[in-house]
């Protein structure tokens, strides 16, 4: 078992958690404008990213530069992995790599806790890539609880790339937001990332 092979309803029965879903969860974050850099690359990259279709190129052309903008936009304070293994839990299944995760620590060499975003890139799908995000977060939790820096809420994304679709974890209570943001509400897409850096979504 690994985080790939969760599904939203395993992972729930798994794990004991209670799901909630709710439209417009994130809708009271403040949006962030990106940058004009961001916006040129987004412009080029996304056509490209579109054509080829894959995981790969959305996760590399479109979801790394939004993530890379968040770090510089908080001034470097949080640090971003992309591809790596997160191997928590190998009896609960808590193993394999991340697309993206974030940490609220600034050390960009080596994973501290705590962990706070974990983001799944899919190719088109959001829902698909559901469980796997949800395992991901329960992961977090445990590295963060295991690290001694514990926080209240870890966060999701699912994301093809061009849409976007956010999560909230407390204890045992997960908080699905059921609208999803288009790549177009790059701003929006920004803002919600920073307040769940911050603690406040």
């Amino acid at each position: 078992m690994a985080y790939s092979n969760f599904t939203l309803e395993t992972v729930r029965q798994a794990f004991d958690i209670e799901e909630v879903d709710i439209a417009g969860l994130f809708s009271d974050s403040e949006p962030m404008a990106p940058s004009a850099l961001l916006t040129a690359v987004l412009a080029r990259n996304m056509p490209l990213a579109t054509a080829i279709g894959t995981e790969k190129a959305k996760s590399e052309l479109i979801v790394a530069n939004v993530l890379v903008e968040l770090r510089e936009q908080l001034n470097l304070d949080i640090s971003l992995f992309s591809g790596i293994d997160f191997n928590v839990d190998s009896e609960s299944g808590l193993i394999g790599v991340c697309d993206f995760l974030i940490s609220l620590s600034p050390v960009q060499f080596v994973l501290e806790a705590p962990v706070i975003v974990l983001v799944e890139a899919k190719k088109d799908d959001l829902e698909v890539g559901l469980g796997q995000c949800v395992a991901e977060m329960i992961a977090a939790q445990r590295f963060n609880s295991e690290k001694g820096n514990e926080i209240p809420h870890v966060y999701g994304a699912t994301t093809s790339g061009t849409e976007w679709r956010f999560l909230k974890l407390k204890g045992k209570k997960l908080y699905i937001d059921m609208l999803p943001y288009p790549i177009e509400r790059c701003d929006k897409i920004l803002g919600i990332l920073a307040s769940m850096v911050d603690q406040k979504a």
